[in-house]
């Protein structure tokens, strides 16, 4: 017990760690920053754009046209333009309204140009079923303070001098952002989104659309189901899916774990359950780093906060089940059309710190208020010009009711954000899992020993510790359980101290788990795009 008395008190003396956050250098001009609204000008070569765009995609083509566009008055000639979405699109046209989702890519046909940031492709969602304006930039704020997520704020688009109307805008997920999210976009990326329409192979186990359930070794059975973004990106990916069904032993040497937990959690606690979690399985990325491990990436929020109410067990929620969703919604159902949440819930260790990253986004977000002071004050922002917006898809009314409460739409109930997450708050805190305390956790201490770096922490209430290290931001996560100076690997620490001893090198980052039997305690709170760093 001495030596790691010793160690944290040498620690507290100088050698204290430092927190870090995974961030980026925010660009000059930030053409995300949710304070300000974009001007995006649209001018086509071809007068019957309308009727080429559609017919391209009635088609299933991403071919574009070309456009010269203009961005807050600056020039890209020649930019490629298509539409995009599926409900969003198809509902919305069918509809009769004329404000559709564009796709515009701003170095189509000159290859070096690009816009403030690096970007080069901008999604421009015309907010289907979501008449507060709120759900997806309001969503992928709050993922991002946790795990790689896309940015999104407003932009008001015009075509031919004719005002469309007020657009979200979210950042592409293509190589430019797996480039800053992960160092580089040499590995695989896989879009998880079926095709709605493709029928059954013959002959190929039942799945359940993009679910990540192993199908057997032809990739002919997943092609209806992803869509990598790289040729020869099937064997890895079938890969996966086998290991996750029949060696989930090995998933940490493949998967990365917490960041998948942050999303799943995620999903949860915001009732996204057009997502992964939800009957259609879809809107989220997996891309398979140069490491070899794969890594979550959500996408498409606009039916987030109970936007949609299918979660693919029984008939759709009502708002009171909504709000009481279960945090181990197909885990207690023991489904095993959800592998990512059966394979990492049934493991004890797991299940705590899932727990954990819930109770971290129910504290800093809704507990407090924070996402009503967000949301009010990115409403006050684009009131003026939704108001202005001729063409959006419900009227003004909705937009002031929907943030408060549910409000009807297209023959459509949308409940409020407020009215669901007050209720989903109160159930969640009053959960018998979510209610535990877990253990108290002193910030940890570092200290460099020869050729190796002692870590201590201290907790109280713990009864396994674990330390989770790599060096360099981008490199795989190791792990390695902290003990007490005995060695009682399983027992609690009799003076609270535990501590460990990895190998010295570059960039040593870190955090710390302490678990009880109910939950786990996370140090930092938003391990792991937060980390402690070794001086």
């Amino acid at each position: 017990m001495l030596r790691w008395i010793a160690v944290a008190a040498l620690a507290v003396l100088g050698a204290t760690p430092v927190l870090w956050s995974q961030k980026t250098t925010a660009p000059p001009e930030d053409i995300y920053a949710l304070d300000r609204i974009l001007r995006i000008e649209v001018d086509f070569k071809e007068p019957d754009w309308h009727k080429r765009l559609d017919s391209l995609k009635e088609g299933g083509y991403e071919t574009r046209l070309t456009a010269d566009v203009k961005i807050n008055g600056k020039l890209y000639a020649g930019a490629g333009i298509r539409y995009k979405g599926n409900s969003s699109y198809f509902n919305v046209r069918n509809s009769g309204y004329q404000k559709l989702p564009f796709n515009i890519k701003v170095n189509h046909s000159t290859k070096n140009l690009r816009l403030p940031g690096g970007y080069t492709t901008l999604k421009l969602s015309n907010v289907f079923r979501d008449p507060s304006f709120l759900r997806e930039v309001l969503a992928y704020e709050i993922a991002g303070l946790y795990m790689s997520a896309p940015r999104a704020n407003f932009a008001k688009v015009y075509v031919e001098g004719e005002y469309l109307g007020v657009y979200n805008l979210s950042e592409s997920i293509d190589d430019d952002l797996i480039e800053k999210f992960f160092g580089n976009d040499k590995g695989v990326l896989v879009k998880c989104d079926p095709f709605w329409h493709e029928e059954r192979i013959t002959g190929c186990l039942e799945g359940d659309k993009s679910n990540l359930q192993y199908l057997g070794p032809d990739s002919i059975c997943y092609r209806a189901l992803y869509e990598p973004k790289e040729k020869g990106s099937w064997r890895a990916l079938i890969e996966f899916t086998r290991i996750m069904s029949r060696e989930p032993q090995r998933l940490p040497s493949i998967l990365n774990i917490d960041e998948t937990l942050w999303m799943l959690a995620f999903d949860n606690v915001i009732v996204n359950l057009d997502s992964y979690i939800g009957q259609l399985c879809h809107n989220y990325y997996m891309y398979r780093d140069t490491f070899g491990i794969w890594r979550p990436i959500v996408w498409d929020m606009n039916l987030s906060f109970g936007g949609f109410r299918r979660t693919g067990i029984g008939a759709p929620l009502t708002n009171e089940k909504m709000a009481e969703l279960s945090p181990f919604l197909h885990f207690t159902e023991r489904n095993e059309k959800r592998p990512l949440i059966m394979r990492l819930l049934e493991n004890d260790h797991y299940r705590r710190i899932y727990l954990a990253h819930m109770r971290t986004i129910v504290d800093e977000n809704f507990a407090n208020g924070r996402y009503l002071e967000r949301a009010r004050a990115i409403q006050a922002i684009i009131a003026p010009e939704v108001a202005a917006d001729s063409n959006r898809l419900y009227n003004m009314e909705a937009f002031r009711q929907n943030l408060s409460q549910t409000v009807v739409v297209d023959n459509t109930s949308i409940v409020g954000i407020e009215e669901l997450m007050s209720r989903r708050v109160t159930y969640l805190l009053s959960h018998p899992a979510l209610s535990k305390e877990g253990p108290a956790l002193e910030k940890p201490t570092a200290l460099k020993l020869g050729s190796t770096v002692a870590i201590s922490a201290k907790a109280t209430g713990a009864t396994k510790m674990t330390l989770y290290y790599r060096y360099g931001q981008y490199t795989p996560w190791k792990q390695a359980e902290l003990k007490d100076d005995g060695g009682h690997q399983d027992e609690m620490a009799e003076d609270g101290i535990w501590g460990a001893e990895i190998p010295d090198g570059k960039d040593i980052q870190y955090y710390i788990v302490a678990e009880n039997q109910y939950i786990a305690t996370v140090s930092p709170r938003r391990a792991s795009k937060e980390f402690y760093s070794v001086p």
